[in-house]
């Protein structure tokens, strides 16, 4: 049994390692949390949060407390790459793994606990947030904790068991620590399960084998620290911006432009889940129709159904949100492993049959999409074939075939295959294809250019109109992001190491703003690409005051 934890460990890592360090920041909420943990870093303020000179409380501490561990033990100071900042994501994917193979051992048995930990290694979702240093991995982690430890305590309740002593304690510093790293998020997923085992069986009494005043006060002196400190700090604008700005517009509008009907998370399933979507769903199927006769099967469906359908509701939809419900399914594959084969495999009804069918084509599409896209990326904007492109394809491809099974019930065996083959298409895909899209990757060819021709030290850079928060991280805090006059004034103010980036074709402008100083812009170098975030084609120059 512990081998089978270790083994999910050490496989949820070589699945997310891939990509760690090539694929450069991602623009734009990966940029903004690592640039934010490195100002932490600069300035020895572990307390209030802030992009440049702008606050960002959007987010509780823990992240950056996370990433700033991080950085410090790296050795690597203010100057760490950005791997160093995803460890904290590969971490949490990999705790989050453990503790579904835990929780699908001790609900299902061994065999069970394995398959949901093989499963949850090896999504799209998971492998795309392992390797992105935000909140939602280690998130994950905490509300897997939590729920497991949950799921423990209402088992032994509905048998009459005694409760094992460390559980209450696992889930209130769950619960605690996923406050600190993303809010009421952890919290919300455990009252909608109970809330939705309590619709069902009209009993809420096993709650109290949680230690409810106990379990406060450990929630309390984890998160009550930092609230005093930040409250004081900000004068209490961290609460005004984090509750009063950002959670009640998600909730009540579409923020920043995500703002998207219900359904949303249906029709990304069969990506984000890929490629056990449809292993999921022939699990979840055969749940619904058992799950009064097994209290574990409300659980897990308690554990997804209710959350999914809240985050449908709300109007702000980013596919990361629904990401702490997954477990739920995954250990409903496990579950399906410990029936006989013809329990295992009985008919559906016929709206389940068109679910089935349904998914079955999503597999098909994004199987087929990810081949699509492993080859066309590298030609579409790179210009050029990538050989890697080829076992790529062939391995989602295949993985996409196995995927797609003639029964409900799969065997141990062939998840792992599946596993491994989502493990092969993440890794060519995250680790080599997408690192070399080199039009895409803006901020590191900037980076690139001020190194080359850097005049001084502390030389900073102006640049208009590129904005993105990766250029900040990579080339420097104060680094200032303005339009071309404000280059222009940039340059001016310090013509001796100052530098300027601007779009060539305003480079006649840029000059005629010098020259009123009688001074003239030197082009040093030209940087082109494509501003994925904005979809903009940019030609900039690299510019200082011709001496």
């Amino acid at each position: 049994m512990n081998r089978n934890y270790l083994l999910l460990f050490l496989f949820s890592i070589l699945m997310t390692v891939s990509g760690l360090a090539s694929l450069p920041p991602v623009d734009r909420d990966e940029s903004r949390f690592v640039q934010s943990t490195k100002q932490m870093v600069e300035t020895g303020d572990y307390i209030d949060i802030r992009l440049q000179d702008v606050t960002r409380y959007k987010k509780p501490i823990g992240i950056y407390w996370l990433q700033s561990a991080a950085v410090v033990l790296s050795g690597e100071g203010v100057e760490a790459p950005i791997w160093v900042y995803r460890l904290v994501s590969m971490l949490g994917i990999a705790l989050a793994v453990v503790g579904i193979g835990w929780t699908g051992t001790k609900l299902f048995g061994a065999n069970a606990g394995l398959a949901a930990g093989l499963m949850m290694a090896a999504i799209f979702a998971t492998a795309f947030e392992g390797r992105d240093a935000k909140t939602d991995a280690m998130l994950l982690a905490c509300c897997v904790a939590a729920q497991g430890a949950l799921a423990q305590v209402y088992l032994a309740a509905r048998r009459k068991e005694p409760v094992a002593g460390h559980l209450p304690w696992i889930f209130w510093i769950a619960q605690g620590l996923g406050i600190l790293i993303k809010g009421p998020v952890a919290p919300l997923l455990s009252l909608l399960t109970a809330g939705a085992l309590f619709a069902f069986e009209r009993d809420w009494r096993w709650l109290l084998k949680l230690k409810l005043v106990r379990g406060v006060a450990i929630v309390l002196v984890i998160v009550l620290p930092w609230i005093i400190l930040i409250s004081w700090k900000s004068g209490g604008a961290f609460f005004q911006e984090a509750v009063g700005k950002d959670m009640l517009n998600k909730v009540a509008q579409g923020e920043e432009s995500h703002g998207l009907p219900p359904g949303f998370y249906m029709l990304t399933y069969s990506l984000f889940m890929w490629p056990f979507g449809l292993i999921a769903v022939g699990a979840g199927l055969q749940a619904i129709n058992r799950f009064w006769d097994d209290p574990r099967l409300r659980f897990c469906l308690a554990w997804y159904i209710p959350f999914w359908l809240v985050f449908e509701a709300i109007p702000t939809k980013l596919p990361h949100y629904v990401l702490p419900a997954y477990p739920g399914m995954a250990l409903l594959i496990g579950w399906l492993l410990t029936l006989p084969e013809d329990k295992a495999n009985a008919p559906l009804k016929r709206w389940q049959n068109w679910l089935w069918w349904s998914t079955a084509f999503g597999v098909v599409v994004v199987s087929i999409g990810l081949a699509a896209v492993c080859i066309g990326a590298p030609l579409y904007l790179a210009k050029a074939f990538s050989w890697r492109s080829i076992p790529a394809a062939i391995a989602a491809l295949v993985t996409g075939y196995l995927a797609f099974p003639r029964q409900l019930q799969v065997p141990l065996e062939r998840i792992a295959a599946i596993a491994i083959g989502a493990g092969v298409t993440f890794s060519l895909l995250f680790g080599v294809i997408a690192p070399a899209l080199r039009p895409i990757w803006l901020s590191p060819a900037i980076k690139a250019a001020v190194d080359a021709n850097r005049p001084c030290d502390t030389t900073v850079v102006a640049s208009s109109p590129y904005h993105e928060p990766s250029l900040v991280f990579l080339v420097g805090t104060k680094t200032v992001l303005t339009d071309v006059d404000g280059v222009a004034k940039h340059l001016l103010a310090d013509p001796t190491c100052a530098l300027g980036l601007a779009p060539v074709k305003e480079e006649q402008k840029l000059n005629e703003l010098l020259a009123g100083q009688g001074k003239s812009a030197k082009r040093l170098t030209e940087i082109d690409g494509l501003n994925y975030s904005s979809g903009d084609k940019l030609a900039l120059g690299l510019y200082r005051v011709a001496q």
